[in-house]
């Protein structure tokens, strides 16, 4: 008797799912005039100034098989350093040293950021080839998060382009009178415990943890 195969939910949703760029396409209207125009090959002043005042970018990288990834980094406004209008650099902080999107970018050579202002909706998407960089001199420079870096994201800019601010809205990312209590979601530490799944370790282990983590998180 063979076992019988079993389908995943995503396997049946795919049966039916869109499969080309026409059938995709016909489900939408064109983009807008400005919303092709205002993609740029390089930065420009002002999205050298955004970059300047972000504290947060989210790094979106691919391995050689094209299994996805992306983290988020964080820092003083300014902790990314803008060398000219087709580089820049992000500084690699203390982390969990799984070095993910690193080992992603070594396979790949492709990183995808989206720079974010808090409590402002304006938002910056950038896409190019990246390199990790241990080079002394340039290393140097990066010491906003406290300290010289181990090591550094180098970005060859391809692709900027400004988002409008519709999606931090929709979320309310800005307003607190909107924000979830703050007991209406699973801690931190109760979802790393859940993903553990490791007898013997328990919530105050956990907890113990981050606050280490969190109190030496620039070392």
């Amino acid at each position: 008797m063979t076992d019988a195969v079993t389908t995943s939910l995503f396997d049946e949703l795919r049966k039916d799912s869109v499969r080309d760029v026409a059938g995709l396409r016909s489900l939408y209207e064109l983009p807008g005039t400005a919303a092709v125009r205002k993609e740029t090959g390089h930065l420009t002043d002002k999205a050298r100034e955004l970059v300047g005042l972000s504290s947060l970018v989210f790094v979106a990288t691919a391995d050689a098989d094209g299994r996805c990834d992306s983290t988020p980094r964080g820092g003083p406004a300014g902790f990314v350093t803008v060398l000219d209008e087709r580089t820049l650099v992000i500084p690699d902080a203390t982390g969990n040293k799984r070095l993910d999107s690193m080992l992603n970018v070594l396979e790949n050579g492709q990183v995808g950021l989206l720079f974010v202002i808090p409590g402002r909706t304006s938002t910056l998407r950038v896409n190019g080839r990246a390199c990790v960089s241990a080079r002394p001199g340039l290393l140097d420079r990066l010491t906003a998060v406290g300290k010289r870096p181990v090591s550094a994201l180098v970005v060859e800019v391809d692709e900027v382009y400004p988002h409008c601010p519709k999606a931090l809205l929709r979320g309310s990312a800005w307003k607190p009178d909107e924000w979830l209590a703050p007991d209406a979601q699973p801690t931190s530490a109760e979802v790393t415990l859940a993903q553990l799944r490791m007898p013997g370790i328990t919530i105050e282990d956990v907890r113990r943890a981050e606050e280490e983590t969190l109190k030496y998180r620039y070392e």
